[in-house]
Formats: structure tokens, sequence, C-alpha cells
């Protein structure tokens, strides 16, 4: 029997330091988010930012909260009964850091009879720090716990054509009777090492401009180039002109290079060069959360009106829109007819 087991990032089970601090730990504490040898790791994050970090998120997190709990996951959570909704194959939802874990999201497929799984990341764009963490955790608990279990995963779809009509209709529509002078999309920022470590080729991500441009089997699993192709596929949809448009990195950690340009940067700068209205969108979320809600909607808009910006439009992600969640549904379909014809 099939099944689905959808998997977003996670959250903290509520916006108090004492249930933000152990999710931060076991978030920051996994090996392709921070990737250094463990005691260092251990050192940096429990040694030095878990003594102020928990408090500031949670500050952070209250600012977001809603009324049901968490935004992703009330949204994640209205993502899947939608997609149960419409199809007869199992669906379950996972989180890969938090109490919704994914060794609980395979449970309830194994309870239905489940042995062929579809492993469906919600990221858009392939990256170690997200997808891959996803995979490898899934595999090692599919190996301790459900033997049995056969995992078909979907890979990074950045490009797939109703994947980036469903975005550029949602901006579309967003923008609808609003005069911006400047379209940001913001990507979540990744450190420069996590490209060239996901480089299959070993030798093409030189991260210089170039190389996103060049055609090559890194490309697969080349999150910078899968950003800027996002964003080159919903230009061309949208036909943005050049000019109204341009491409940052947002969310970073202190003492190493990122992915840049920097969000918080350039959209702080811009008043000064007399962009005073702008839109921004936050493609590698599929689901709205602390990054988009809080780093963007709020403190992104009070920083770039302080710095001179007269309008400020944070574009929404895909959440439970209802073409989104017909995309997703015909993926799944497609995969139970693929595999049912293969067998």
């Amino acid at each position: 029997m099939k099944g689905v087991l959808l998997v977003n990032l996670g959250s903290p089970k509520s916006p108090d330091p004492k249930d933000v601090k152990p999710y931060l730990d076991e978030f920051l504490m996994d090996k392709y988010v921070i990737d250094v040898p463990f005691l260092l790791r251990a050192l940096l994050v429990r040694g030095i930012i878990l003594r102020k970090r928990p408090e500031e998120s949670a500050h952070a997190y209250k600012k977001i909260w809603w009324d049901e709990g968490s935004p992703l996951m009330v949204l994640s959570e209205r993502m899947t009964k939608k997609v149960q909704a419409k199809t007869e194959i199992p669906v379950a939802l996972a989180m890969r850091y938090g109490e919704m874990t994914i060794e609980k999201g395979l449970q309830e497929l194994h309870n239905k009879g489940v042995t062929e799984v579809l492993l469906f990341p919600l990221y858009p764009q392939y990256a170690m720090a997200s997808t891959l963490t996803i995979l490898v955790l899934a595999e090692k608990i599919r190996k301790e716990k459900f033997p049995q279990m056969k995992f078909t995963d979907v890979p990074a779809f950045y490009n797939k054509p109703d994947y980036i009509k469903n975005l550029s209709d949602l901006i579309q529509k967003s923008l609808e009777g609003y005069e911006y002078d400047q379209l940001v999309f913001s990507y979540h920022g990744i450190p420069e090492r996590h490209i060239r470590k996901t480089d299959v080729t070993k030798s093409h991500c030189k991260i210089d401009g170039s190389c996103c441009n060049t055609p090559s089997a890194a490309h697969a699993f080349c999150y910078r180039h899968q950003c800027y192709e996002t964003t080159r596929l919903v230009v061309e949809q949208l036909q943005i002109p050049k000019d109204k448009y341009c491409q940052t990195f947002q969310s970073r950690l202190a003492g190493d290079k990122w992915l840049d340009p920097y969000t918080d940067v350039e959209i702080d700068k811009m008043p000064s060069r007399g962009i005073k209205k702008i839109a921004v969108v936050t493609p590698a979320f599929v689901t709205d959360c602390l990054e988009t809600l809080e780093e963007i909607a709020m403190r992104a808009k009070e920083d770039f009106e302080a710095n001179g910006g007269e309008e400020f439009l944070a574009i929404p992600c895909l959440n439970d829109n209802d073409e989104w969640i017909q995309t997703v549904t015909n993926w799944i379909e497609e995969w139970a007819v693929a595999e049912t014809v293969t067998a």
C-alpha cells in the first residue's frame, strides 16, 4: 500500500523560552545545519548560542504565534488535510525538528498498512540543511524501525512548471493594485561551504556569478543555482523588467561567509537609492514561518520604514493555497500511477 509523508521544518511547542531552547538545541546541533565537528558544534551551540538565543527567539515567536499555535504547524496541518481530501492515498505530516517527528509520521502510515512511502520534503530548492537532513534521518529511522518500507524521494521542485505557475500566480495576485519600485526575492541563506560540499563534481561551484549559469551536474544539488533559477523562471513568466526586481539571502549566523547579497543590508539601503515602495517574496519556503512572518513582514518592514521607505508588502507563502494543493495532489497521484505501472 502506498502513502505520503509531507515533511516541514518544525516549531517549538510554545513561544516560551523553556520550549524554544530544546527546539533550538535539536536544530542547531544537527550536523547538516552547523557542519563542524561535534565538540566544536556543542561548544558553539550549547556554550555560546543557547545562552541568549532562546530568549531572543522566544520573543520573536511570541510576536507571530496564533491562538491555534505555531503558524508553521497550523498551516502545514491545513495543507495536509486539504491534500488528504483530494486523494485516497494516506497522507501524513511530520517535522524534522520538534515533537511531530518523522518517526511518528512513518508510524502513522505504517499503522494504515503503508509499505511504499513518497517522502516529500516541503522545500523547493535542495540544501543539506533542509532536504538532505530529512532524507538522511528518514532513512535511518526506516532501517531501524520500518525495514519493510520502501522510500521514493520527491526531488527539488524549484523548476517544475506547475510550481512556478503557482508561485507566479500568487505573486501576481498579491501585487494587484500595488505600484512597487522593487520586487525582492529573498531566499534563506546558507554558508557558502554548503554549496561546495553538495557539489557532486567537486570542482564546478565557484560561487562567482558564472558557475550557476553554466550547465553542470552540480545544479541538481546546488541551492544557489536553484534559487536563481526559481527567480529567473518567475520573472520570465510574469515579464518583470530587469530593473524592477532583485534577489537576496536572509537569515545568517556570524563568523561565516554566507550567500549574499544580504536581505537586510539591501533593503535598508533601498530608500536612499530612491526605492520607496517594495514587495518581498520568500520562495525558499512554501509555508509561512518565523523567517517570513517576523524576520521579513515585521522586522524588515520596520527597518525599511525607519530608513525612509514608504510602503512595504510582504507576499505570503503558498501555504494551503488551493492551486498549490492541487499541484501537490497531482504529483502524488502521478507517483502512485508510475509506481503501479513500474511494479
